[in-house]
């Protein structure tokens, strides 16, 4: 018993030299004095608690080590997945994701955290969010079947919802995309198919420029492709993914080469 005592007492004073540590902003010794409350915690089997521990080393840890962050979070994570507590393991596994994107600059990480948290997520609003953020690395690494997929999932599930559909559009026009620049039979049949199964689809400019995208590709014409693009950015701003996309599909226009959209 009096054991015990001591490791809880050892426990808050590693606490407290964390907190400490982190008021004179030095994160790597405030990282390690939580790692060592966790620690000891676990030897108290106060899971709970040591899971605490863990989550507040990786974030003292993520000022300055950014490897030993990912460490102490997935310290944490695999306790609260004994525990059954996967929503707050998902929510963990983005933090790490988001090192891994920020920091590490490691994308396939990235991608592989925040499919485990859209695992974890199923049939809550954050696992549209992390399958969208798979999709879009999946497509700039070029695995575009990965992100038609996950795109097309995401717009049928939201198409039907009240709230959501009106994003339904966005979705199918990335598979489009996606389509597209793996052939262009592929985007067609894919268009049809989404106007089918989703009317409002055929009304929105982003259905429009594809139909003119399509037709320019389909013609060589790399000048009706530009103009389609700029017509559609000067009253829907493209975002740096968009751009990408339609650049890799200009570049099969013959002779363009290394175009830009301009």
């Amino acid at each position: 018993f009096r054991g015990n005592t001591r490791l809880e007492e050892a426990c808050e004073m590693y606490t407290r030299a964390a907190n400490m540590f982190k008021i004179a902003k030095n994160w790597s010794a405030a990282g390690n004095a939580f790692c060592q409350a966790a620690k000891l915690h676990m030897q108290l089997q106060s899971k709970h608690d040591s899971a605490t521990s863990f989550v507040d080393a990786g974030n003292a840890y993520k000022k300055a080590d950014p490897q030993e962050a990912i460490n102490c979070l997935n310290a944490a994570i695999d306790i609260y997945t004994d525990m059954g507590r996967f929503t707050i393991a998902a929510k963990h596994h983005i933090t790490i994701a988001e090192i891994y994107e920020a920091e590490l600059v490691d994308i396939e990480k990235a991608i592989a955290h925040y499919e485990q948290a859209a695992d974890y997520y199923k049939g809550e609003e954050s696992n549209r969010q992390c399958l969208l953020k798979v999709a879009a690395y999946a497509a700039q690494l070029e695995q575009y079947q990965k992100a038609i997929e996950i795109y097309e999932q995401v717009g049928t599930n939201t198409m039907d919802n009240p709230l959501l559909k009106y994003s339904a559009k966005e979705y199918f026009f990335k598979a489009a995309l996606c389509h597209f620049i793996v052939d262009e039979l592929n985007a067609k049949l894919a268009l049809e198919k989404y106007e089918e199964m989703f009317p409002a689809f055929t009304d929105s400019r982003e259905c429009k420029l594809l139909k003119k995208l399509l037709e320019a590709h389909e013609e060589q014409n790399s000048e009706a492709y530009t103009e389609a693009v700029k017509e559609f950015d000067s009253i829907s701003r493209l975002d740096q993914w968009l751009t990408t996309m339609l650049l890799r599909i200009k570049k099969s226009i013959q002779g363009e080469g290394d175009g830009d959209l301009k």
